[in-house]
């Protein structure tokens, strides 16, 4: 790993003084402890040749999705940029091509479903408002009581790279959360405090939880926490609302990441013409 009084620890305080997630500074921190465990070298002893060289390596060897590669490469261009200040060493490796896929979309139905199915009011009510108001599962995980404004029907969410945000507080999740603060009296910091009383509740076993409610359904759909933030994308495109909202409630620093649910809201497909409809129409002169 990293040397704790040289490279590393100077790279752990330059990621909190840039205000890093805690998520992607522990997968920094990772990849970078690995390309130094595969040299066993320090950092600052390695150039371009051995970078280059150990990004093939786990693209060749250990065959690593184009996702993981792009991370990987987000990390060593923070350390010898940032942290070594060598950015001769980076400057020409690119970025990885990462694939767009669409993403998975679940029906109404089949969310109704599976949020049903899962038999922890607990996990229940985590995946409720994950759901009903768009969260990231970490979002959801890590609510506490002053986060919920019934007044004026909102949630305070603590987003992605410490972004606040407001998001709508569904009145059925308001319901979930009063049942559930009955049941579980849980402490006015953490709603949802992790098994032992301290810190908060993995996202790790809500996931499990949605797994085993997805496979009770019988769903055949890869279903995680973000497809149920996916979900809720997409169903407020398909119910009218404006993609700068959605953009707004999502936490999205671009429009164009929130525009990708114009491409699987099948709702506004259905209600597109096709051009071979028009033809021999009033409608059909129009095209060239």
């Amino acid at each position: 790993m990293l040397a704790p009084e040289s490279a590393r620890g100077r790279m752990v305080a330059d990621l909190e003084l840039g205000n890093y997630s805690a998520n992607t500074s522990k997968e920094y921190l990772r990849c970078a402890d690995a390309f130094v465990q595969h040299y066993m070298r320090e950092p600052a002893d390695l150039g371009e040749t051995e970078v280059r060289c150990y990004l093939r390596h786990l693209l060749a060897v250990r065959k690593v999705r184009p996702q993981t590669l792009k991370m990987h490469v987000a990390a060593l261009r923070f350390l010898y940029v940032r942290t070594l200040q060598r950015p001769e060493v980076v400057a020409t490796v690119p970025w990885p091509r990462v694939p767009k896929s669409l993403p998975v979309v679940l029906s109404g139905r089949e969310v109704e479903a599976v949020l049903q199915a899962i038999e922890s009011s607990r996990y229940r009510t985590i995946l409720s408002a994950a759901y009903g108001g768009g969260l990231r599962i970490t979002e959801a995980c890590h609510l506490s009581c002053p986060d919920i404004d019934s007044k004026r029907m909102v949630l305070r969410i603590r987003g992605k790279g410490n972004k606040d945000r407001y998001v709508m507080l569904s009145q059925r999740l308001l319901v979930l959360l009063r049942e559930y603060w009955k049941a579980a009296q849980p402490g006015r910091d953490r709603l949802f405090p992790g098994d032992d009383g301290d810190g908060f509740v993995s996202s790790g076993a809500v996931r499990q939880a949605l797994h085993r409610a997805v496979e009770a359904c019988g769903l055949t759909k890869r279903v995680t926490p973000h497809v149920l933030r996916h979900s809720f994308a997409t169903h407020l495109l398909e119910a009218g609302t404006d993609l700068r909202t959605i953009q707004t409630v999502l936490g999205h620093t671009s429009i164009r990441t929130t525009a990708r649910y114009t491409h699987v809201s099948t709702q506004h497909l259905a209600q597109a013409k096709s051009p071979l409809d028009l033809l021999g129409t009033a409608a059909g002169e129009v095209l060239g």
